[in-house]
This record gives C-alpha cells, structure tokens and sequence, in this order.
C-alpha cells in the first residue's frame, strides 16, 4: 500500500510544495514482518507559506478568490497525487527509489522530455540546472554556467570528457592547473571546486556512481583583506564640495549604505514610503532581495540628513555597475590614496575596457580603487561593533549567523586592541 502527501519545506515565503511517498514492503527477514519506505521529491506547484499553512484547509469561505484558488491548488494536488500511485503500481518495486519519483514528477510536468541522465559534468550541468530552476535565481544561474563554459574551455584543453564518477584528487590537480593558466584567483577556484561537489552530489542523489575521492576535494580560502571607511572617512566624505551631480548622487548612496547596513541590492530601492515614524523613532521597513527576508532597522540620524536636504527623498537610483564606479571617484575626490592591500577585477588581456578577459588580482593599491558597493555594509559591521550589542547589528544587516557577520568586521588587531583598551580603565 502506497499514500501520498505534500508538505512545504521551504522557509522561503514562497516556494514549490514538496510531495512524499510512503509505502511499506513486506520483508522475510522479519518472519512476515514490513518495512517503510520513505521518499521526497519537489513539485512545481508554488505557493506562499501563509496561504498553506492558513488557507488552504480552510472551511466555510465566502472570498470567492480564495475559493477559486484552493479549488485549483487541491485539483493539481489530486492529479500529481493519482500520477505517481499509478506509476507506482505499474512499477517493479525494486526500481522503487528516490531517483524514480524525480522522474516520475519531471515526466508529469513533461511528458514528452528525454528522461535519459547525463553521466558527464558538463553536460549534468545544464541536467541540474533544469532539475532545479524554481529554485535558482537568473544571477544563480548565470553563475552556474560560468564555471561550465570554463569546464569546456578545460575539456578542451586536455583533450577528454570529464565523467561525473572520475571527480577526484586528479581532477582537482588538473582544474587547479588549468584555472592558475587563465589566472583564476586561488578564492574563484575554492568556490567553483565547492559548485562542483555540489552538483556531484546531486548526481550521486540521482542515481549516478561517484568517486569515493569526491568527499576530500577540498581547498582553502585565501584570507583577503577588505577595506571599510572609518568614521573620520566618512566626514571627508560628507563634507566634500562635489562640482558634478551624478557624483554627489553617488555620495549620498554611500552615506545612506554605511549607516544602514545593506546591500546595494537592496538600499538602491529605498524609498520615503517604506519609513514610519513610532514614538519619534524613525524606522524604515523593506524585504532584503536576497534573503527574502523582512526587516525593520533604525533610520539614522546621518541618512535623514541626506533626506532632509533632498526634501525627505531618497537619492535617485542607478544602476550597480554605476554606482560602483562613481563611489570610486567620489573617494578619489576625498584623496583616499593610502596603498591597501586587497584584489582589484583587471583586464588581463587588452587595454580596452570593453574587450578582454578580467580577473580579479591581490595586491597594494590606492584605496580609492578598492572601493566597491560593499564597502557600505562592511563599514556599517565595522564601525559599530563594540559600540552597539552584536545581536542588534545582526537584526539591522539581516545576517544569517553572527560567523557571517564576523566576517564583515575589517579592524586590525591593533585597532580592536584600542577598542578593547577603553573596557579596562
């Protein structure tokens, strides 16, 4: 006997329902006896955590909206229910596994696809990526083919396919060699080694054979320096009689970012409707891109300055690439010219900026050069540790883990031993 059910597993506020089979087959080794069988699969029906855990078994409606859709989610629900019990029955046992149930989900979906696996990375790659689309981003996946098309390149190069089974100790070995040719940095080969594995275990979840080397690939991150703009930094910066528009845009972008905390992702699409005002407490409420997470943070004092002066406005928006580049000549402008060390995206290959090949290379620069739109969210992690309780700047940055949040903090030893001097006189 075989039953079907649906949960949502996701601690997104939206994803796609996940469907489970569980049957029971008798077994001789337990005189008579049965054992259970449990296996998980993703649909491609999404909805929203509150409308499932809320809605959806509700009783009595008179929203004849809501009526319609719980109608709609529990006819598809019944279908995908009848498809896979009546694979189920038509299947030898044994052919019973978790790998089937993917099919069995993909061929409801798509009848007519090749259900045929790939047994090679590259092309399991374009397999994995389609397997998991409700769950990637476009940028994600844009990621994700980068390091296939570089896997191509490296086919190439050394004259073979690269099976799934033979990821090993010897892979590694040729993937560093290849990467350190196309002067990949040591930190863009860790996590493209860590992508690898990870699709390879997913391979291994659908059936396909493994090396028992896969577990031990491993490599080091290489520690970088990051840099941050220090309080007096920032008052340069606040000061500066800038001739140019799109640069005094630029700065007050800058300003705003290190004193809320964000992503550019994110602080690019502030807007005056999403601040409220609680007991003469300025506070602005948004949902992080990213995360999907909603926050709640304290509007400082020195961002309702930049609004002031914009008739309470946020400053327009531009474009991340923009933005990126102008913050580096405001910070020209304030002769931010002190050698850092940090990596630097260079082309490697021509003198024009519009061709080439670009890589990212550790090394001294002006620090005006290093800045970036994460500068912004290091400074707000930097500047007030110490000072403001951890667990309040984690509910402001909306860190996952205060590990992560550690990570941001780019004081030197010397500067955190200055921190620290003040606790003890």
């Amino acid at each position: 006997m075989a039953t079907v059910n649906f949960l949502y597993r996701s601690t997104k506020s939206e994803a796609s329902l996940n469907v489970r089979l569980l049957y029971r087959v008798q077994d001789e080794s337990k005189n008579g006896g049965y054992t259970d069988y449990t296996l998980g699969a993703k649909t491609q029906l999404r909805v929203s955590r509150d409308y499932w855990n809320k809605q959806h078994n509700l009783k009595r409606l008179s929203d004849i909206e809501l009526i319609n859709k719980i109608s709609e989610v529990k006819t598809q629900l019944t279908n995908i229910e009848k498809n896979i019990l009546e694979k189920f029955h038509e299947t030898d046992i044994s052919e019973i596994t978790k790998l089937w149930l993917q099919e069995t989900i993909r061929n409801y979906y798509n009848p007519n696809h090749d259900v045929s696996i790939p047994l090679d990375l590259v092309n399991y790659i374009d397999y994995y990526i389609d397997f998991k689309k409700n769950d990637f981003t476009p940028k994600a996946i844009r990621r994700i083919r980068v390091t296939k098309h570089k896997l191509q390149r490296m086919e190439k190069h050394f004259g073979t396919k690269f099976q799934i089974k033979n990821i090993n100790e010897q892979f590694k070995k040729e993937f560093q060699e290849f990467s350190n040719k196309e002067q990949y940095s040591h930190n863009t080969q860790q996590r493209e080694l860590v992508l690898i594995k990870t699709i390879c275990y997913h391979a291994k979840h659908s059936g396909l054979e493994t090396h028992y080397q896969l577990d031990g690939l491993k490599m080091k991150r290489q520690v970088i320096k990051h840099i941050y703009l220090n309080t007096e930094e920032l008052e340069i910066i606040k000061n500066l009689n800038l001739s140019h528009e799109h640069l005094a845009n630029a700065r007050d972008w800058l300003i705003i970012s290190c004193y809320t905390g964000q992503r550019v992702s994110d602080f690019m699409k502030f807007n005056k409707s999403m601040i409220r005002v609680k007991e003469d407490k300025y506070l602005l409420e948004f949902r992080q891109k990213k995360t999907d997470k909603p926050l709640t943070i304290p509007l400082l004092k020195e961002v309702r300055n930049v609004l002031e002066k914009r008739n309470g406005n946020f400053p327009r928006a531009i474009s991340d690439q923009k933005y990126n580049d102008y913050i580096k000549l405001v910070c020209k402008e304030a002769k931010f010219n002190e050698l850092c060390e940090g990596k630097k995206r260079i082309n490697i290959e021509s003198d024009n900026k519009k061709k080439g090949i670009y890589r990212d290379v550790v090394g001294n620069y002006p620090k005006w050069q290093l800045v970036s739109s994460h500068i912004g969210r290091r400074s707000f992690c930097t500047n007030y540790y110490s000072k403001v309780p951890t667990s309040y700047l984690i509910a402001i940055s909306g860190h996952s883990s205060e590990k992560m949040f550690l990570n941001y903090l780019q004081k030197s030893i010397e500067d955190k031993a200055l921190d620290a001097y003040d606790y003890f006189n």
